[in-house]
């Protein structure tokens, strides 16, 4: 289903399904992405500040709005991410944790330079298995208006 930016409402709230990130897939991310050794190297890892092997941050935003878009916040209308306003990493994500994404409306307003799109700001967060949040974050996405008739 196309959605417009009029569709969308303050406090509309999506949640995803339920993933489980593994040791080996924080291994992969971090080895492409993030080489450090609390995410690459378990031994390493365990010597450090966290005790054992974390996944990156930024594997955690990733996974956020690779769950988002399955959830289907936004259906079949093309959303572009304007920025983020606040990102924070409020727990390490470890392997085996279970994670889900709940992303709110927060605020939209039409865009200043092109009125055919809008602004929709979202607060997402990322919980574990024992409900506390891994990860908050304040998006910004760009949706298109809903088309005048001629």
């Amino acid at each position: 289903m196309r959605r417009y930016f009029e569709d969308f409402a303050i406090g509309e709230t999506w949640t995803s399904r339920t993933i489980t990130l593994s040791e080996d897939e924080i291994i992969r991310y971090a080895r492409e992405y993030d080489p450090q050794p609390m995410h690459v190297d378990p031994e390493k890892a365990a010597e450090g500040r966290f005790g054992g092997l974390i996944a990156s941050g930024w594997q955690v935003a990733a996974l956020s709005m690779r769950l988002f878009v399955e959830a289907g916040g936004y259906g079949e209308t093309p959303m572009v991410g304007l920025g983020i306003e606040q990102l924070r990493w409020r727990r390490p994500v470890r392997p085996g944790d279970r994670l889900t994404t709940t992303r709110k409306v927060i605020a939209t307003e039409p865009h200043q330079r092109r009125p055919e799109f809008g602004v929709i700001k979202t607060e997402v967060t990322v919980t574990n298995q024992d409900g506390e949040a891994v990860m908050t974050m304040i998006a910004l996405g760009q949706v298109p208006c809903r088309p005048r008739a001629e």
